[in-house]
């Protein structure tokens, strides 16, 4: 995990297009009103399939992603972005935190590893805005 970026940094929301990727349907919307309120175009998918085919259909500036997922975990949706050589930041949102998933998200292109219960709602819209710049 790294460190929050600094509160000051500049705000550069202004319509970036985000792929919201949660199976929790509460904490998706809670999200996606937190990220709609900085003007981020938020997209939501419920798995890593649904996520890809969104990707398939349109460009993202950045994904977020949760790990725990159905039909298609996000370990695997990382891995199928890395082959077809996609580039969009990837930051994890998890309730994993072990070194050893902290490290495969890493090797597999995620920008940022944040656990849920470590980083408050408010504080998303700053990891994405450091992972566009």
């Amino acid at each position: 995990m790294t460190a929050p970026p600094n509160p000051g940094d500049a705000q550069i929301a202004g319509g970036k297009k985000v792929l919201l990727v949660e199976d929790e349907e509460a904490l998706a919307n809670a999200l996606r009103l937190k990220l709609g309120a900085q003007k981020f175009d938020v997209t939501w998918a419920k798995d890593g399939q649904e996520a890809l085919d969104d990707i398939n259909q349109g460009k993202y500036d950045v994904i977020v992603t949760d790990l725990i997922l159905p039909v298609m975990d996000g370990f695997t949706m990382m891995q199928k972005l890395q082959e077809k050589k996609d580039g969009t930041p990837v930051i994890v949102l998890s309730n994993l935190g072990q070194p050893e998933d902290i490290e495969h998200a890493k090797s597999l292109g995620a920008k940022d590893f944040l656990v849920k219960s470590n980083v408050p709602l408010a504080r998303i819209p700053e990891y994405i805005n450091k992972a566009i710049m």
